[in-house]
């Protein structure tokens, strides 16, 4: 059985964030994934791991490489559920 990882789970750290952040200019690969960071290859393989299971990162192979990149349409159902909280907040700070 597979599990399914919940988005927000997967966007609360802060390395996912940088990662998605990275690879939202241009597609990449691991090895230039984690050229970025100072944590471990491996470390930085786990966090691309549950970025993909979430879906907001799709990997393409090409030749020996493969390529990570940005699933807009996952990160529009992010932006979409928080719709209605930022109406709410807007309407309040346009209160004020």
């Amino acid at each position: 059985m597979k599990t399914r990882r919940d988005i927000f789970q997967a966007i609360a750290d802060p390395t996912r964030r940088s990662i998605l952040a990275l690879i939202a200019l241009q597609a990449m690969t691991p090895s230039a994934i984690a050229a970025n960071f100072d944590s471990s290859r491996q470390t930085i393989s786990k966090h691309i791991q549950i970025l993909t299971e979430c879906e907001l990162l799709d990997k393409q192979q090409n030749g020996r490489e493969i390529y990570y990149h940005f699933n807009p349409n996952k990160m529009k159902e992010v932006a979409e559920w928080l719709m209605p909280f930022a109406k709410m907040w807007d309407d309040r700070f346009n209160k004020l």
